[in-house]
């Protein structure tokens, strides 16, 4: 062997085990947050206080562990009492508490369930004096959302139409059909006498998605929609007042594209709702007023001009003083604003509180707000607060975090290319030195419409301090086309899938590497849906910047993608603004399998088989493209999963078969034309497996 092959030989055997002997140094130093603790991390999924402001109900969202039978996390119910902060256990272990609500008079609290002996899912309650729970309906269907009349006598619930006798016999002969968006029915309301169990139809003709009582129970309003498709759930919904004896109903608002939450003022005259700001917006950003007095004046929209932010969700504090609640960037506000004279002001501030909070729970008299929240070093728990002081934190779920040592998280900004300003969210590796270069992994949010908060941001899609703790800088990058930045950055992805949206991305890998911090042999980067979309772009088209990617329920033929998604009317009217048939060549551009032949990035695709949203064919399209032009590429779909993995097999399996991808390629650093990782990874499972 020649001199100079032999000492590369040496040398590259002295890199491999000096980064082997660094892993393993990381993987047992007990500061570190492993992926075992990522995914036995509890959080607080609802939290709702009594309409006397003496309780909270809260549910705590428990990861299954890997020997459980396969599905989704378990979700318990917990109660505290305010004034002693005493915290009682009220159904927990292998449970799903879901649908928490209160009764009126505070006494008990109630929830959805289906139990052993059930056909079909019923309203459970149990007595805060404690007790069993037990169902206080008896319908012949499956609840799927239900609402307390003020009075506490009544409850109006919503339900799909079951199946007749007739399908039942032809399900059970064979003749189970598929009649693609034909076969759907109704999501109907109905209203439940707790007193005589009687049960009576309210609608028929329009399926009911939600519905808000006013404070009185004289009114009620139901956000409805003409067909039970997803993409009508999406785009064509409006907010009605229902009478409740006869059906009938009256539509309120007039908007035209996707629609939030409404509440009634506490004196029944006033309607505020969320919504988008036309049919093209994204999301819902803006905040609306109706006065139930004269119904016929159109709906006022009472947003900040231009404002930059999304406004998420709106309530009232008072007869004349709404609330509502703002996306802005990194951050999230909550408004008081004055329907008398126009004036608004901030109550409430994540970033002086430290805390990203979400919809607030209030008491009947409004002095007691109760929110879930979350840091960038906890994921979400329970805070109590009181108009003018500070959040209070009444929860601990994981104790054990307090002890790990997590990544720095820093809000950035940079220019983009053409001087326009991107905020983004940067995890520092743990034990950062200096002047030292690290690889850098990349998490692409979905949507586009959608965008990082400041908070508790590692899942087990997007692991970003487990990533630290293996000594990776983690970028969350808020691009063009997210919302939080107001309805004019959020349109600039409009009719550009992968223009300025993606070029933002690329534009802040470039600002990383030029402020010294990242080796620009050595990036990743990975998402889902949208964010997949994103990393089938950059394995292909910005190849150059991207060495591994990891590709979840992403997007690579824009072509088939709008001929096989569930969402066909959303997908046209707020992000093409085109049909297919005007675009076949821009479009097919802006498709990664155009560009696939080009690409130098080790590619991993993954994606459940039952993704109605983004298909499964997009996986396979992309897959094959790789695989014809000799490229570096691994598919693994996960059966009976949709858009995301709901159950725990799947979500073990995405996250070590991530940090593996990212390892062998950037820590590692193998070539991409090389071997790939292993593919068996059972071992990591955390299962008893047979010799």
């Amino acid at each position: 062997m020649p001199f100079k092959s032999f000492h590369r030989l040496i040398l590259l055997m002295f890199i491999i085990l000096f980064f082997s002997h660094s892993f393993a140094v990381a993987e047992s130093d007990e500061r570190l947050l492993t992926p075992q603790e990522l995914l036995q991390l509890k959080m607080v999924a609802t939290a709702q206080v009594s309409p006397d402001g003496n309780y909270i109900a809260y549910t705590v969202r428990v990861p299954r562990a890997a020997d459980d039978d396969p599905g989704s996390a378990y979700s318990e119910l917990y109660v505290m009492a305010l004034k002693t902060r005493q915290i009682t256990p009220f159904i927990t272990g292998k449970v799903r508490v879901v649908g928490v609500q209160w009764r009126p008079d505070s006494k008990a609290i109630t929830f959805l369930d289906k139990r052993e002996g059930d056909e079909f899912r019923q309203v459970y309650e149990i007595r805060l004096d404690g007790g069993e729970a037990y169902p206080i309906t008896d319908v012949q269907k499956n609840i799927s959302r239900y609402l307390w009349h003020p009075s506490g006598k009544m409850l109006v619930f919503s339900a799909t139409e079951p199946p007749s006798e007739k399908e039942k016999f032809l399900r059970k002969k064979g003749y189970d059909f598929i009649f693609y968006e034909e076969e759907w029915k109704h999501i109907n309301l109905y209203a439940y006498d707790l007193t005589t169990k009687e049960e009576r139809q309210i609608t028929r003709d329009i399926t009911v998605l939600d519905f808000i009582f006013d404070p009185q129970g004289s009114q009620l309003f139901a956000r409805m929609t003409e067909k039970n498709l997803i993409d009508y759930h999406y785009m064509f919904t409006h907010w009605y007042k229902v009478n409740l004896k006869d059906g009938s109903y009256q539509k309120v608002s007039q908007n035209k594209g996707k629609l939030g939450n409404a509440s009634v003022s506490p004196d029944g005259r006033w309607l505020a709702y969320n919504a988008g700001l036309n049919e093209h917006d994204s999301d819902f950003s803006q905040a609306f007023l109706i006065s139930l007095d004269e119904p016929q004046k159109e709906a006022v929209n009472i947003t900040p001009p231009k404002y930059r932010g999304h406004i998420t969700w709106v309530g009232w504090l008072s007869n004349n003083k709404m609330l509502y609640l703002a996306a802005e960037g990194v951050e999230n506000v909550l408004y008081e604003y004055n329907v008398k004279n126009g004036k608004r002001k901030k109550i409430l501030h994540s970033a002086q509180q430290g805390v990203i909070f979400d919809v607030p729970s209030m008491s009947r008299d409004r002095k007691v707000f109760v929110f879930t929240g979350h840091s960038a070093t906890f994921p979400r728990e329970v805070f109590l607060w009181k108009k003018g002081k500070r959040l209070t934190r009444l929860t601990t779920l994981n104790p054990w975090l307090a002890d790990k040592t997590l990544g720095e998280q820093k809000v950035i900004h940079y220019a983009a290319r053409d001087g326009l300003q991107i905020e983004g969210l940067l995890i520092y590796p743990v034990d950062y030195q200096q002047g030292k270069k690290y690889p850098l992994v990349v998490q692409v949010h979905g949507g586009p419409e959608s965008h990082y908060s400041n908070g508790w941001i590692s899942r087990y899609a997007t692991p970003g301090q487990t990533l630290a703790a293996r000594g990776y800088f983690v970028f969350y990058p808020n691009y063009r086309a997210s919302t939080g930045y107001g309805v004019e950055f959020a349109m600039q992805g409009f009719g550009d899938p992968a223009g300025k949206e993606f070029d933002d991305i690329a534009d802040g890998i470039k600002y990383l590497i030029d402020q010294g911090l990242v080796d620009p042999q050595r990036v990743g980067l990975g998402g889902g849906s949208y964010g997949g979309y994103a990393a089938a772009w950059f394995a292909t088209y910005y190849t150059d910047l991207v060495k591994a990617a990891c590709m979840f329920v992403g997007v690579s033929d824009m072509i088939s993608k709008k001929g096989t998604t569930d969402i066909p009317y959303e997908e046209l009217l707020v992000h093409a603004g085109k049909k297919i048939e005007e675009e076949w060549q821009k479009i097919l551009e802006r498709s990664p399998i155009y560009w696939a032949h080009q690409s130098r990035t080790a590619l991993l695709i993954f994606g459940g088989t039952a993704d109605t949203r983004v298909h499964p064919s997009q996986s396979l399209e992309l897959y094959r493209r790789f695989k014809m032009n000799d490229k570096t590429v691994r598919l693994v779909q996960y059966p009976g999963e949709g858009h995301g993995n709901a159950r725990q097999p799947g979500q073990i399996d995405v996250l070590y078969r991530v940090l593996d991808w990212y390892d062998w390629y950037l820590k590692e650093n193998h070539p991409v034309d090389g071997p790939m990782p292993p593919l068996d990874i059972s071992e990591k499972y955390g299962l008893s497996l047979p010799e």
